[in-house]
């Protein structure tokens, strides 16, 4: 089976007139049909400037080097308008503030129609009918009065649905989510959660999270890329990564986690204490 996306020794570079910053050195990962790629690290650790750096989502003052072949092709290099075509229709993208990527000054039915006459040549009728779908198939009641609304009017839970189901009308062949349950509310988030979990289990689209919550990419990930300060600092399964730490930043993640896990343990099964 081959890779729907394979990234060999990227590098980015952030310069100003007086000096040249590295910020990712010489990364390698791959995603495979069906499966989904966990990067996880703190902030600062470059896991989403890699990312935006495969998809030309970074300013002229970076440099990016490297390969990053998606059916055949190198990404990197590619001109905006190229890599805009790729990231409407074949590749789709989900950020994690879902405030900022609608525009203000438009209805959301407005916003979701300019998505598909870019990228189809649905008729009025046809992109209508798609519409309302989109919100079904993300469970948002009253599709058509949602389709009137301007984004203010929406939470930013309802708005990340329905941005996922607009990435996954497409079709992608592969699906980037940069911390997208970041900006939610933890019942939003767990909703959330369950979109995407549902999305890997029904269809064979490629999936990259990005995360900073360990809890979170056990969830999803089916392979998990550990980055630190701009490096790999571990690659494997969540069970090798989980149960055998190469790196130490990794097992130092891992036992943050454990210990919360186990005062959480220790104070339900307290004698003598009822938990409301």
């Amino acid at each position: 089976m081959e890779a729907v996306l394979k990234v060999t020794h990227l590098e980015v570079e952030h310069r100003t007139k007086k000096k040249s910053t590295p910020i990712v050195h010489g990364i390698d990962f791959e995603v495979m049909p069906g499966q989904c790629l966990g990067i996880l690290g703190e902030s600062g650790s470059g896991k989403s400037m890699s990312l935006k750096g495969v998809m030309g989502l970074l300013g002229a003052d970076f440099t990016v080097k490297g390969e990053a072949m998606f059916q055949g092709e190198n990404l990197i290099g590619k001109s905006k308008e190229q890599l805009r075509r790729i990231r409407g229709k074949k590749i789709g993208m989900i950020l994690q503030n879902p405030m900022t990527c609608f525009d203000p000054l438009y209805r959301i039915g407005e916003q979701l129609a300019e998505t598909y006459r870019e990228h189809t040549d649905f008729k009025k009728a046809e992109i209508l009918e798609k519409s309302v779908k989109i919100l079904e198939s993300m469970r948002i009641n009253n599709p058509l009065e949602v389709l009137k609304k301007y984004p203010h009017q929406l939470s930013g839970g309802m708005l990340q649905r329905i941005m996922i189901g607009l990435a996954m009308s497409m079709e992608p062949e592969l699906l980037i989510a940069d911390e997208p349950t970041t900006a939610i509310d933890a019942i939003t988030q767990y909703e959330i959660m369950k979109e995407f979990v549902r999305i890997k289990k029904e269809s064979q689209t490629a999936m990259i999270f990005i995360s900073h919550d360990l809890g979170v990419i056990s969830a999803i990930s089916d392979q998990v890329l550990v980055m630190n300060r701009g490096y790999a600092a571990d690659k494997g399964t969540f069970a090798q990564i989980y149960e055998n730490p190469q790196d130490a930043y990794t097992r130092l993640l891992v036992e943050k986690k454990k210990a919360v896990m186990n005062k959480y343990h220790q104070a339900i099964h307290r004698k003598g204490e009822v938990f409301v």
